[in-house]
């Protein structure tokens, strides 16, 4: 039987040091009080150069989180967890660029040559990028809106979109979309997979546009591209279930990543602010029921859809292994994903057992990557009791691993 309880193997490949530090960190990030503080004050603090702040931020969140202010400093980090079986989702953490259209087209060969490192190393298969590190915040939100207020599919939806454009927005989108095109092709050309992240509602209706043209192009013969489904939403069972049919009507392989979510705070504060319903499911158990009958579906239609399973929870990734058992799958026909720094207890013992599993890691300057390390931050604040097991699984392990000396 499976177990995530198994501390040796989920932090075999962590120090006695690096244990306590892993320790100290998620410790404070329990205190709401001290997220709440940082999350104001972090970004300012940067931005101004404020002494010591960059160093305390280094030794604690980036540490934990993070592989590298560079692509190279990943390395060891990549090679450590290909010791253990444990593949990596290659990040460059940068989310956004204020440069404009050069700034967006540097971007995207940042992109380019990042594909070109992981096509060299066998244990980084895929990377993530997200829209809003080549796109215009404001065009993607434009855009989200007019889809929003069509009728028909999505790519129906879409069409009618650009239609209502202004010449220098269609030029925009235009250039988003060739990024996009370059982006995919060279992960096609060097067998690298690409993992579209998704990002705020009021955005994601172009990004999901983004992905599906970017499947029908590259997701022919096999899975190229995926996109990303958060079951946080209330309708994300439904999209999900809207994207197969779409998939299988265009002759497509529907690359899935299901995430829960990563803006619920953001994104409940903007409902109210803006006195609209929340799109965020209304509680912990209706988001759990999302997720897993998100896994049930794409099981049931494994043939079609090349899954990821990208959470922390460790009910969920128990529910998909005992249904890749009852349906007699291999333990690699599905992919588990965590974030770096999290939810070791599951990585490590999914990956002793056999099971295709990665490390979703980040990598870039502090500045780029401060709106992922708060995050990360809230994420860890708002789940307590998650939070609170791995805490008891680390310190059980320092405590065993005291008692061996």
């Amino acid at each position: 039987m499976l177990s995530f309880d198994n501390t040796e193997y989920a932090f075999a490949y962590k120090s006695d040091k690096e244990l306590s530090k892993a320790n100290f960190v998620l410790s404070m990030m329990r205190k709401s009080w001290l997220v709440k503080f940082s999350t104001k004050i972090l970004p300012a603090f940067i931005k101004w150069r404020i002494p010591f702040t960059k160093p305390i931020v280094q030794a604690t969140i980036f540490e934990q989180f993070v592989g590298g202010e560079t692509l190279q400093q990943t390395g060891p980090i990549v090679d450590k967890l290909n010791d253990y079986n444990v593949q990596v989702i290659l990040d460059y953490g940068i989310e956004s660029d204020k440069k404009g259209e050069v700034g967006f087209d540097a971007v995207t060969e940042e992109f380019i040559r990042i594909i070109d490192y992981a096509a060299t190393q066998e244990n980084i298969p895929f990377i993530s990028i997200k829209i809003t590190s080549i796109a215009r915040f404001d065009l993607l939100k434009r855009i989200h809106n007019f889809i929003n207020s069509s009728a028909g599919s999505l790519s129906e939806r879409h069409k009618a979109t650009v239609e209502k454009l202004r010449s220098e927005q269609k030029e925009g989108w235009r250039r988003v979309n060739e990024r996009m095109k370059k982006i995919c092709s060279t992960a096609a050309a060097k067998n690298v997979q690409l993992l579209i992240d998704a990002e705020e509602s009021w955005i994601q209706n172009s990004i999901d546009h983004l992905a599906e043209s970017m499947m029908l192009l590259f997701n022919k013969k096999k899975t190229i591209v995926y996109t990303t489904v958060q079951l946080y939403r209330i309708d994300g069972v439904d999209f999900l279930k809207k994207a197969t049919k779409t998939a299988n009507s265009k002759r497509f392989i529907l690359g899935v990543k299901i995430v829960r979510g990563a803006y619920m705070e953001k994104e409940r504060a903007r409902a109210v602010s803006m006195n609209y319903a929340s799109p965020i499911q209304p509680d912990k158990e209706s988001c759990d029921k999302a997720y897993n009958d998100a896994i049930d579906f794409c099981m049931k239609n494994v043939k079609t859809i090349s899954l990821i399973v990208a959470t922390h929870n460790e009910k969920s990734c128990l529910y998909a292994t005992e249904l890749m058992h009852k349906i007699k799958m291999l333990p690699d026909a599905i992919h588990f994903s965590q974030l770096y720094g999290m939810s070791d207890n599951i990585t490590f013992n999914l990956a002793k057992e056999g099971y295709s599993v990665s490390k979703y890691l980040p990598f870039g300057a502090i500045e780029e990557v401060i709106p992922y390390l708060l995050r990360r931050a809230q994420e860890n604040s708002s789940v307590s009791e998650q939070t609170g097991r791995e805490l008891n699984l680390i310190r059980k392990e320092i405590d065993e691993r005291r008692n061996k000396k």
